[in-house]
């Protein structure tokens, strides 16, 4: 299939996601602020580094981990992802091969047993990540992993084990890129991929950036919202379309609808089905 004719869930061309790191108290806002305006965000935790109970932090302290139990309250909240970011918050290229297995492995067990879902992301810390990094994750079951190299494009990943964000949200090309996002003239298939801390808001004091943000990029019928697994499972789900020999029929072998553009007609391929291609 021809990559530039997919089209995201509902047929629309673009496609909108968030990445948050480390599980700070400052992601309460962030969430309630994405749940107002419709935004999807995955939430990268590290589950060996969790504040004790009770914890009260000094004044003026600005990096501010969850509790185990706060962390369970607050990402419930709205329709997010979890994903892992490394037990405890390791230089990922300085770890043994045993290191990295406790560091990325046991982080997924750990995450998986205390919010009772299945975990297939990561977010690489301090960006950082090599060859033995990725063996690591895809031998640990981890089929995307999130990088710190901004794009400044809106291209669909080819390799979901470095998947490069459109930007940081401090980016100081961020409103241009939104507004270029959002041009009316798009006419292939365009992902938004926003990353960042949400601590970052309050040592910058520019909560308002991300405000913004939501409430010029939230909201619209023409974007699909998504975690980034979700983006993962439709774009390889998309990836796998089965064509005839003449390639005018084709089969959908996953278990959700997908949508492609063909001849300037925006298809539906249900679950299981095979379609005719229109001539």
């Amino acid at each position: 299939m021809n990559p530039q004719s997919m089209r995201f869930p509902g047929g629309t061309l673009r496609a909108l996601t968030l990445s948050y790191d480390d599980g700070v108290q400052q992601d309460l806002r962030l969430i309630e602020l994405m749940n107002a305006t419709g935004l999807r965000a995955t939430f990268n935790l590290n589950s060996g580094c969790f504040s004790p109970e009770g914890t009260v932090f000094p004044q003026g302290q600005i990096h501010r981990r969850f509790s185990r139990s706060e962390a369970l309250n607050v990402y419930a909240r709205g329709p997010h992802e979890i994903a892992i970011h490394g037990t405890m918050h390791a230089h990922p290229c300085t770890l043994s091969a045993q290191e990295r297995e406790y560091e990325f492995r046991q982080d997924r067990l750990n995450l998986e047993a205390m919010f009772s879902r299945i975990i297939r992301g990561a977010a690489y810390a301090y960006g950082e990540y090599n060859e033995d990094t990725i063996s690591t994750l895809r031998s640990s079951g981890i089929v995307y992993a999130r990088t710190v190299h901004s794009t400044h494009d809106f291209q669909i990943p080819q390799d979901f084990l470095r998947l490069n964000p459109t930007c940081h949200h401090d980016d100081p090309m961020l409103f241009d890129l939104l507004d270029r996002f959002l041009d009316p003239g798009v006419c292939t298939p365009h992902l938004f991929y926003l990353w960042g801390h949400s601590y970052e808001f309050e040592e910058h004091r520019n909560w308002d950036r991300i405000e913004t943000f939501a409430r010029s990029a939230g909201g619209r019928k023409d974007v699909w919202y998504c975690t980034n697994q979700e983006l993962y499972t439709y774009v390889q789900s998309f990836r796998s379309l089965i064509e005839s020999a003449d390639r005018q029929q084709l089969l959908n072998p996953s278990a959700i609808p997908l949508y492609l553009e063909h001849h300037g007609e925006v298809l539906c391929i249900g679950p299981g089905r095979r379609i005719s291609l229109p001539s």
